[in-house]
């Protein structure tokens, strides 16, 4: 097998917002027992920067997908990156800043390739940011796609997805010639639920906004599951 897992709502509790996360100590030595285990065939993806997952974890040691494809970084080493003409956002950029001038509970987050607008402490606007964001995205090309997830909209290059990150780790060893296991709870991880199906894979649903095959009800459930797969590999 091979494994995937998404970090924010998976492997950690969900927060307020992207900085109050806590990351207990047990989960780094976890991930390296899952990857001494899979011969290295262990990568997160996450809608987070690939620097942000660095410094969440304290490594910068694991094959990471970040900003939902658009950042990947292969066992190698190497950094794959979503090409992004500098200025193409920033009246997308600007708008965001006006939204959150005007509703100070909103966090504009920026991830390089892309812009993210959190709303988790102010939920009753959602369906008025949801037009906003629209709105502001339409002067861009369709090189963007504006995409949903649990209290956030984010606009960010087309084309790159948790599935399509996947796909790239399965074509490179160690992950080529496994079975992929992919594990997520947002909205944004249903293409990678679909592409893992495509190679007859797990693809594993947590919480409640996402459906699969295979569910668990939260990150200690995952944490359980993960240490089952650790004793019968």
């Amino acid at each position: 097998w091979c494994l995937f897992l998404d970090v924010d709502g998976t492997l950690l509790e969900l927060a307020d917002s992207p900085d109050a996360v806590e990351v207990d100590e047990l989960l780094l030595p976890l991930l390296e027992r899952l990857r001494v285990a899979a011969g290295g065939a262990v990568a997160l993806v996450s809608g987070r920067t690939i620097a942000d997952i660095d410094s969440l974890l304290g490594t910068g040691m694991f094959p990471v997908a970040g900003v939902h494809g658009c950042q990947r970084r292969d066992v190698d080493g190497r950094v794959h990156l979503a090409p992004v003409i500098p200025g193409r956002l920033s009246g997308l950029r600007k708008g965001l800043d006006r939204l959150a001038a005007a509703h100070p509970t909103l966090l504009v987050e920026d991830k390089g390739a892309g812009l993210a607008l959190h709303y988790a402490n102010a939920p009753e606007l959602r369906d008025h940011l949801r037009g906003e964001v629209a709105q502001l995205a339409a002067g861009l090309s369709t090189d963007f796609a504006t995409v949903e997830g649990r209290a956030v909209i984010e606009v960010k290059p087309a084309g790159y997805t948790k599935g399509s990150a996947i796909t790239a780790f399965m074509s490179q060893a160690p992950f080529a010639n496994r079975t992929p296991i992919f594990i997520g709870d947002d909205i944004t991880d249903c293409d990678g639920f679909e592409t893992v199906n495509r190679y007859d894979g797990l693809a594993i649903a947590v919480g409640p906004r996402v459906s699969s095959r295979w569910w668990l009800p939260g990150p200690a459930a995952v944490r359980s599951w993960l240490e089952a797969l650790l004793k019968h590999s």
